[in-house]
């Protein structure tokens, strides 16, 4: 019998989690490795070698290490699930003018409910990923998940969704390290390959993140469908052709393929136009956002308004807001203008170190 008990860790053969499923190994949990099989390129029409978490070499990595500190591993195969829901979200948010967090959504409705399924058949009370990010229950009962020790790394952003149920099983071995101390384990534990192993930032599902071409393979005739919409500034006025609204993002300045004399940058996108409208920096920048779908980690509810830093994108600072909770909605007010408010984004809420919760730009 272990120490602590039965513990399922999500493995994607690369540093972070192979060094969170040794840590929990070496201090005591009877570890069962779990590697998800979530996409594959040849699904997307591409001929580019696959590479990242759902490659052949990184599940054979996974395994080989968990073989080798003598746990089990298994490989899940959830592309169904993946497909049916994170990229019919990705290309329909496109499609609807709006710019898609397909992490957020794997981790709320894929990740976590495929890894604690499978826990539930493995009888491990936990499940534990290489997220940089931390996790306490507090006194009135919640789960809140922390910022990771690693700014630079802080993955708590995309954690936003994940259910008080699901945390409560949870673990982020770490969440207290920065990468360079877990990069120095992986060396002191004879994988030196694995420490130097090169990183993906790219979404898993988009060749060489080439998001356009991707949309073009799944959506038959789009080119066509929405080639030639107008870019308009502000007034209206007609400035140029486009080659399609689902093609450009809010803020994007580079590859508009216009030159307008000054730097302009997307402010808008209207789907039902095929409309690109086109603006200055100071267009970009608003003081109120409006909040869908949240989900609260810290506390059940806010009450009347809290004070928060909220980001609307991963590399974001943050900027210092007023977090109004009305309805099925939230209503942010900035204290100062933020720029580049993009609909079907996150805006993740803090408290300090401790995330709020989150939820999507309208």
């Amino acid at each position: 019998m272990s120490k602590h008990g039965r513990i399922l860790v999500a493995m994607s053969g690369g540093v972070d989690s192979s060094v969170a499923a040794v840590m929990l190994h070496e201090q005591g949990y009877e570890v069962i490795g779990l590697t998800m099989k979530t996409w594959d390129y040849a699904s997307s029409g591409s001929s580019s070698k696959e590479t990242g978490c759902c490659s052949l070499d990184s599940i054979n990595d996974a395994r080989a290490l968990a073989v080798g500190y003598g746990f089990p591993h298994y490989i899940l195969d959830i592309r169904s699930e993946f497909g049916g829901s994170i990229i019919n979200n990705f290309v329909g948010e496109y499609l609807s003018g709006r710019t898609p967090n397909p992490c957020v959504l794997c981790n709320t409705h894929i990740k976590w409910e495929a890894l604690l399924k499978r826990a539930d058949k493995l009888d491990c009370e936990f499940i534990a990923t290489g997220h940089y990010a931390n996790i306490r229950k507090q006194h009135n009962g919640r789960y809140v998940i922390s910022k990771g020790r690693d700014e630079h790394k802080d993955q708590s952003y995309v954690l936003w969704g994940v259910s008080q149920k699901n945390l409560a099983r949870t673990h982020f071995p770490l969440g207290s390290y920065t990468k360079a101390e877990i990069k120095s384990m992986a060396v002191e534990m004879g994988q030196l390959e694995l420490a130097n192993k090169s990183e993906s930032y790219e979404i898993c599902f988009v060749p060489d993140n080439d998001y356009r071409a991707f949309l073009k393979h799944q959506v038959e005739d789009l080119e066509e469908r929405v080639a030639g919409g107008n870019f308009v500034l502000g007034d209206g006025t007609i400035v140029g052709k486009h080659q399609g609204y689902p093609f450009y993002t809010i803020g994007q300045r580079k590859g508009l393929g216009i030159a307008l004399g000054k730097p302009m940058f997307v402010t808008k996108i209207d789907p039902n136009t095929n409309t690109v409208v086109l603006g200055e920096q100071e267009d970009l920048e608003s003081s109120e956002a409006w909040v869908r779908d949240f989900n609260l980690i810290k506390y059940d509810n806010l009450n009347n308004s809290v004070d928060a830093i909220t980001k609307i994108r991963y590399k974001d600072q943050g900027a210092l807001s007023t977090v109004t909770q009305m309805n099925d909605h939230l209503k942010i007010d900035f204290h100062h203008k933020v720029a580049g408010i993009a609909p079907g984004q996150s805006a993740v809420f803090y408290e300090g170190n401790d995330l709020l919760g989150g939820g999507f730009l309208i």
